[in-house]
C-alpha cells in the first residue's frame, strides 16, 4: 500500500525529500497516510470527491488537477493505463526533482516500470505488499503529457481514466433504451459519469430539470462539455450523501460496484438507499445492474413496489416506486 511503501522509500533513502518546494501526491485515496511527508509542503491532487474531502478535512492543501511547479511528485497508479501515462507525464512536466510511482501489481506497476526504464534509464524500485514504489528523474515523457479527451459516438467527450471512456457502457445503453418516453418532471442522475444517461433523459420533452451527481471531477467536466441543455445542473459530490433541494420525481442510475479492483455490492446498495431518500412519495427509481449483483433485497427494503423491466445476458433492469426511506434534507 502507498503508506507502507512510501515509508520504506524514505527509510532506505530511495526517496530523498527536497529541502524546499511543494510535494505533489497525485491520486491519493482517503486512508493513505502521508504523515511522513512535511504537511505544510504537500499538495494532494484528488479528483474523486470523497478522497478530496477527506484530505481537505484533514487540513491538507488539495486540488483536482496537477499544478506545479513541484520539488517532487508521487503518483498513485490508477487502473487505466492511458490515465497512468497521462498522470506520470503531467508529474514529470511539473516537477524539478524526483518523480515517484506507487502501484500494486494488479494495477500494472511492473509494466510501467519497464516503460520507465526505457525512457528514464535508472529507476529505483522497491517491492512491498504486492506492489512497487518507483523513483526516477529525467527522461522524456513529453508524449505522455498530451493525452486529452477523446470522442465516443462522434459527440461525447470522454477523458482517460473516467468510467467507460472508450465507449458507451452497455448497461447504461440498455437503461436509456428502457426509459419511458413519457418521463417527466425533476430527474436525478446519480453517478452521472460523462453524461450519457442524462443526455437520454433530456431527450424526453416532459423533463423539467436534471441534476447530474458525480464524484469524479474529470467525468463531471466531460459531462459539462457534453450537455449544454439549460435544464441540466451539475454537482461534484458523493452520491451516497448528496440530496436535492426538493424531492425528485425520478432517479436514474447505473451505480458503480467497486472502489478498487474488488467488487463491492455495498456501494450499489448505498446508491439505492440514497435514491429512495431523495424521491417524492410517488417517485420512481430506474436502475441497471450487473446480473450477479444481489440488489433485490435492498430494493425491497427501500421501496414498496419493485418490478423487473427486463434483462440481458449481463444486466438486469429494475424500476421501483413508493420509497420506504424518509427523505432527509
Amino acid at each position: 500500500m502507498l503508506s507502507e511503501r512510501l515509508s520504506l522509500a524514505l527509510e532506505t533513502g530511495a526517496l530523498k525529500v527536497p529541502d524546499a518546494g511543494a510535494i505533489a501526491v497525485i491520486g491519493a485515496r482517503a486512508g493513505d497516510d502521508l504523515g511522513r511527508l512535511p504537511k505544510d509542503r504537500v499538495e494532494v491532487v484528488a479528483r474523486h470527491y470523497p478522497d478530496h474531502k477527506a484530505f481537505s478535512d484533514a487540513g491538507h492543501a488539495v486540488r483536482t488537477a496537477v499544478g506545479g511547479p513541484y520539488a517532487a511528485a508521487i503518483v498513485r497508479l490508477p487502473r487505466a493505463k492511458a490515465e497512468a501515462r497521462a498522470l506520470i507525464g503531467a508529474a514529470w512536466a511539473a516537477t524539478d526533482g524526483p518523480v515517484c510511482v506507487d502501484g500494486q501489481k494488479t494495477d500494472g506497476v511492473d509494466s510501467i516500470l519497464k516503460e520507465l526504464r526505457r525512457r528514464a534509464g535508472a529507476v529505483e524500485a522497491l517491492s512491498k505488499a504486492h506492489g512497487k514504489f518507483l523513483v526516477f528523474e529525467g527522461g522524456d515523457f513529453s508524449d505522455w503529457t498530451g493525452a486529452g479527451p477523446g470522442l465516443v459516438e462522434g459527440r461525447f467527450r470522454t477523458s482517460p481514466g473516467v468510467f467507460s471512456a472508450d465507449g458507451v457502457d452497455p448497461g447504461s445503453r440498455a437503461l436509456a433504451d428502457a426509459l419511458p418516453r413519457a418521463l417527466k418532471g425533476h430527474v436525478v442522475d446519480l453517478g452521472a459519469g460523462w453524461g450519457y444517461l442524462a443526455d437520454a433523459v433530456l431527450s424526453r420533452e416532459g423533463v423539467t430539470e436534471v441534476d447530474l451527481v458525480e464524484a469524479d471531477w474529470l467525468a463531471l467536466e466531460d459531462a459539462r462539455a457534453n450537455i449544454g441543455d439549460p435544464r441540466a445542473r451539475f454537482h461534484w459530490a458523493d452520491a451516497r450523501t448528496w440530496r436535492p433541494e426538493r424531492p425528485a420525481d425520478h432517479v436514474v442510475m447505473n451505480p458503480p460496484f467497486h472502489e478498487s479492483r474488488a467488487a463491492d455490492p455495498g456501494l450499489g446498495r448505498d446508491f439505492i438507499r440514497s435514491a429512495a431518500s431523495m424521491l417524492a412519495p410517488r417517485g420512481h427509481l430506474w436502475l441497471v445492474a450487473n446480473r450477479h449483483l444481489p440488489y433485490e433485497a435492498t430494493l425491497q427494503d427501500a421501496f414498496r413496489d419493485v418490478q423487473t423491466l427486463g434483462q440481458t445476458a449481463a444486466f438486469k433492469l429494475y424500476t421501483a416506486a413508493h420509497p420506504r426511506i424518509p427523505r432527509k434534507g
